[in-house]
């Protein structure tokens, strides 16, 4: 888990320079950057946040810094522990069921019903399928996940909303912390990958209903993969 930080702090204080350009110091901003990193996988539940060095690689003050950790701790991504201070969440079982309550309610909808529909907005989503075969030959699984969260990323953003958006980046995060508690992750994301495809497919088609039909059986499937596994032998 330090190897993480070290990771994570290299990546930050090599992009610093060129957000200096989009970026202000605002502790939203600098929450979105570590949000970021959960989402993408680089920061894992149990892992420690050293305020000073994370402060100096994001270009804020260390106030600045504690105000971007207070919100991700709100978030739920973060936890304050007692002689530790701010470590990534660790998931249970009930995160997941009520991650996934949301997402049943948001993604087929943005399929079904979202005005987003644009060619770059479908071209994001089809690419975010390429992404995993590519990743699936390598082997990658981390990539896999990571093109996983690209993909939904992508079915949010077809209901054209900058709140759902938002609300989006909140819940990848916290399902890549799921992810991480997955012992095989190749058998795991291998299956949601053809399925990708399908619904990009139908998507591409104009055949929303049968998409968000098909992304719904989708997403209750891997609810309940989840929630089992996170449960355990006896308590399923």
């Amino acid at each position: 888990m330090a190897d993480d930080v070290e990771r994570v702090v290299e990546r930050l204080d090599g992009d610093r320079w060129e957000r200096r350009t989009v970026m202000s110091t605002s502790a939203d901003r600098a929450a979105r950057v570590l949000r970021e990193q959960v989402v993408e996988g680089l920061l894992r539940s149990g892992t420690r946040l050293p305020e000073q060095r994370l402060a100096a690689a994001i270009g804020v003050s260390r106030n600045t810094l504690r105000e971007a950790l207070s919100q991700l701790v709100a978030e739920r991504i973060l936890v304050r522990e007692p002689h530790r201070g701010v470590v990534v969440a660790t998931p249970d079982a009930d995160d997941v069921a009520d991650v996934y309550r949301v997402r049943l309610l948001i993604e087929p909808a943005a399929v079904l019903h979202g005005t987003g529909h644009t060619a770059p907005r479908l071209a994001a989503l089809r690419a975010a399928v390429e992404e995993g075969w590519t990743a699936s030959g390598a082997e990658d699984w981390h990539g896999v996940a990571s093109a996983n969260q690209h993909f939904h990323r992508a079915v949010v953003a077809l209901a054209g909303s900058a709140r759902l958006d938002a609300e989006a980046e909140l819940l990848l995060a916290e399902m890549r912390l799921f992810f991480h508690r997955m012992e095989a992750p190749g058998e795991f994301h291998r299956p949601y990958l053809d399925e990708n495809a399908v619904i990009a497919d139908l998507v591409l088609a104009g055949r929303r209903e049968e998409a968000a039909g098909r992304l719904t059986d989708y997403l209750a499937s891997a609810q309940g993969q989840l929630v089992a596994h996170f449960l355990g032998p006896g308590r399923r």
